[in-house]
Order: C-alpha cells, then sequence, then structure tokens
C-alpha cells in the first residue's frame, strides 16, 4: 500500500497546494479524475477547492473508500473564506457533512487553505453563480454580514490571491 495526493481544482489554486505539498513529501500527485481506485492507497491526502458550498470532486472520489479504519486520512479544503474564523470554518464542516459519510467525517484529519479568485477566468456559469451570490449579499442586512460575505462583497469582480504555501506545514506535521 501507498500515499497519494489527490486534488479536485477548476482554477489552480489547489493544484498549486497538492503540487507543493507533493514536493515536501515525495508523495505522488494526481487529480481526482485520473484516480482509478483509491482503495490502493493506505494514506489518501485529498485536497480540494471549494465551490458552491461543495468540495470539488471529494464526494466522487472518497465515496468508493472501504475499511477506512485502516486508513489514514487527510482532507484540506482551498477556498476564500478565512480559515481562522471559526463561523467559516463551522459552515464548510457542516456542508463537508453532506458529501462525507459520518465514519468518513470522523475519521479523517481535516484543514482549511485560503486560495484565490480571479472573476476573468472564470467560467461563464460561475460568473452567473457568483453575481448572483453577490447581489444577494448586497441585500443582507450589516448586522447580519458574516466576514465571509463581507470578504466577498469587497473582493467581488476582482483577482486575489491568498494562498500561503506556508500553511502546508501543519498537512505536513499530519503526515
Amino acid at each position: 500500500m501507498s500515499r497519494i495526493i489527490v486534488y479536485g481544482s477548476c482554477y489552480g489554486t489547489t493544484r498549486q497546494y497538492a503540487e507543493e505539498l507533493s514536493k515536501r513529501t515525495g508523495i505522488e500527485v494526481k487529480a481526482f479524475k485520473d484516480i482509478k481506485n483509491i482503495n490502493d492507497y493506505s494514506t489518501v491526502i485529498y485536497m480540494g477547492g471549494l465551490y458552491a458550498g461543495g468540495v470539488e470532486g471529494m464526494k466522487k472520489t472518497l465515496k468508493g473508500l472501504t475499511e477506512i479504519e485502516d486508513k489514514k486520512i487527510i482532507i484540506a479544503t482551498v477556498g476564500l473564506a478565512d480559515p481562522t474564523d471559526d463561523l467559516n470554518v463551522k459552515t464548510i464542516r457542516n456542508k463537508m457533512r453532506s458529501q462525507l459519510s459520518p465514519a468518513l467525517f470522523e475519521k479523517a484529519e481535516i484543514f482549511h487553505l485560503r486560495g484565490g479568485i480571479d472573476y476573468s477566468n472564470l467560467s461563464f456559469l460561475h460568473k452567473k453563480m457568483m453575481s448572483m451570490v453577490y447581489k444577494k449579499a448586497l441585500n443582507i442586512p450589516e448586522e447580519e454580514k458574516t466576514a465571509e460575505i463581507r470578504a466577498m462583497i469587497e473582493t467581488y469582480d476582482k483577482k486575489v490571491y491568498f494562498v500561503d504555501l506556508n500553511s502546508l506545514d501543519q498537512i505536513v506535521d499530519a503526515i
């Protein structure tokens, strides 16, 4: 049995983290679409971008995982939300619960990293979705806006880059 870093990334920041983690650890890295049998690995590190409330490729990749008690499972999300904000982490984890079995969610060591966004590179569908989310966020009363909502409003239609490769240290330690 071996170790693998698997990633789901639409615009590249998650892939950047995955490739850097591979470089630091010597663990093979693959896109989730290229994984044939996830059960071939005793250690699975899944890194996924946060899109529309879900973790890119995570459910598809990890649903076939069996005998999880014998495996080391690490999951890292990558998104715009500040992972030092407890409410952001709680929101992300609640959404993750709907994508994972309860046993897998409890077994996994979970980390959250910051990514980035460049609105000029978004697909038509993602641009449309972000436009709707932005317009809805503007109508939320100021006292009800979370830090995540305020940050989204401030960065809307801009290029922002929060990638911090040093944040991988915690995952290297967990491996």
